[in-house]
């Protein structure tokens, strides 16, 4: 792994780490809402983590950790379809995690999912990005962001994170 790629990765698990602080934060003021977030942001920062070739059973317990998490967003799903992101979002590390540990690493898994994945998260992404962009301005009470924005500044950081993971792939 090039130095460039390492200091990528290194951002990538900063990133991942940050975004699901501040989801844990908000579980403690929303009572539980943002508690998938902080879930997926955390797991996506372990596998960013940069160490070799990885598989065996650490990508495997990864896997299992994602396909709970994404049972978890199907049972979700009864309280609405705005919950069909997380079940992607699962969906997608378990995937990235069991092909790591089929030993496909770098340069391929499947290149139909992956290629169905990245077109989802650059369309969620760009999404994103223009609400946000949309949404600017200072916000009442003289505070510059409000949390709302900061909430989806978090997913938009999350998606480009998965964006870049599948890239890597």
């Amino acid at each position: 792994m090039s130095p460039a790629d390492l200091a990528a990765a290194w951002l990538l698990v900063v990133l991942c780490a940050v975004s699901g602080a501040y989801c844990l934060r908000q579980v403690r003021r929303s009572g539980g809402a943002a508690a998938g977030e902080a879930v997926m942001a955390f797991g996506m920062a372990l596998m960013a983590v940069p160490l070799g070739q990885r598989g065996g059973w650490q990508a495997l317990a990864l896997g299992a950790v994602f396909c709970a998490a994404a049972l978890h967003a199907v049972w979700l799903l009864r309280g609405g379809v705005h919950h069909a992101h997380h079940l992607v979002g699962s969906l997608a590390m378990a995937y990235m995690a069991l092909t790591a540990a089929a030993g496909y690493g770098h340069g391929g898994g499947p290149s139909l999912v992956t290629g169905l994945l990245l077109l989802y998260f650059a369309g969620y992404v760009l999404l994103g990005g223009a609400r946000l962009v949309a949404a600017g301005g200072p916000a009442p009470g003289g505070y510059p962001v409000a949390s709302a924005e900061l909430s989806r500044a978090c997913r938009l950081a999350m998606g480009m994170g998965m964006l870049a993971m599948l890239l890597m792939m």
